[in-house]
């Protein structure tokens, strides 16, 4: 067997705090993003690729739990403690609207369509907001068992995904009814929910399980147990030949998907791995951690660089201070 390569990570610095959660955005015009969000109140927004640092939303009062983008990587959307739902210009970081909620947002998401935004938390409640009318009220669906951990859309946007941080499982809910029509069994909570970017599978992580769910019929297609308790877990979108999984031990795990081998440890953070994920091409992916920092890690051969961590940005400009790596950003 081949000797496992030493991968060494781009090093993106600049929050404060740990960092809990990633969203890749798909491929634009102007290549790709990453949004992360951190207990440091301040979602940031780097170029996908190389790292480099685009621009942090400033406005959140607690900590930001849950970020994504839109389908075009034009505006974010966060979640947070202070008991909002934000959305955001992706191109000048200007705050578009804040969605008041009772209690901690936990997950948020952006429809495939872009026109509505999911948001799910403490409250046991999962809401739809209009984007077209974000004043008018949103739609609640039916209430959650549990308080919400993650959401997401699959089915072109007719089916809502939710798991709840105090109780196993997935709940699938049908959007014109409000109904749960399915439930995916776990033993343990699940803390990362996954639909592959072809729409074929559910990746989910809960304790010491990764779990792949066939997303249109919902069978189990495959179940592999993890050397430690793991928070996140995410599928290579282009072959789907490989997943990676982090958590509690620190580093990020590649596996073989039709296996279940482990291909890679990849070692580097100094604390427990809160999110994974891949980016659209899969070649590469991103780890965020305990630690404050998010590393993005290549799939291909390492490069002649790979002798020193690059640090890709400290967090620390404005966004009127950007380099017009994307369209429209304001100029002094």
């Amino acid at each position: 067997m081949d000797k496992k390569r030493v991968a060494v990570p781009l090093v993106c610095h600049g929050h404060s705090r740990p960092v809990v959660d990633l969203f890749y955005s798909p491929m634009t015009p102007d290549g790709f993003f990453l949004i992360s969000s951190s207990k440091d109140s301040s979602p940031m927004l780097r170029n996908g690729e190389t790292g480099d640092w685009v621009g942090t939303f400033e406005g959140h009062k607690g900590a930001v739990w849950s970020c994504c983008l839109d389908t075009n990587a034009l505006r974010a959307a966060s979640g947070s403690a202070d008991f909002t739902a934000r959305i955001w210009d992706a191109i000048t970081g200007d705050e578009l609207h804040s969605f008041e909620h009772k209690h901690i947002v936990r997950a948020c998401t952006f429809s495939e369509d872009t026109h509505f935004l999911l948001t799910g938390g403490v409250e046991k409640i999962l809401r739809i907001y209009d984007l077209n009318r974000p004043d008018a009220p949103p739609r609640e669906v039916d209430k959650s068992p549990g308080s919400v951990r993650t959401v997401a859309w699959l089915h072109s946007d007719q089916t809502i995904l939710s798991s709840c941080t105090d109780m196993g499982g997935v709940r699938l809910w049908d959007v014109r009814t409000g109904n749960v029509v399915r439930a995916l069994e776990t033993k343990s909570p699940v803390t990362s929910a996954e639909v592959s970017q072809d729409g074929r599978y559910i990746t989910t992580a809960d304790g010491f399980t990764v779990k792949f769910w066939d997303a249109n019929h919902f069978g189990l297609v495959k179940s592999y147990n993890m050397p430690c308790t793991v928070e996140s877990a995410s599928l290579e979108p282009k072959y789907g030949y490989k997943f990676i999984a982090g958590g509690e031990d620190m580093w990020i795990h590649v596996f073989d998907f039709h296996t279940g081998e482990e291909i890679a440890c990849n070692k580097g953070h100094h604390g427990p791995v809160h999110c994974v994920r891949f980016s659209p091409g899969g070649e590469s992916y991103a780890s965020g951690s305990e630690d404050g920092t998010v590393r993005i890690w290549q799939t291909g051969p390492a490069s002649t660089h790979d002798d020193t961590e690059a640090v890709s940005a400290n967090g620390l400009l404005t966004w009127k201070c950007q380099c017009h790596r994307r369209r429209g950003f304001a100029q002094d």
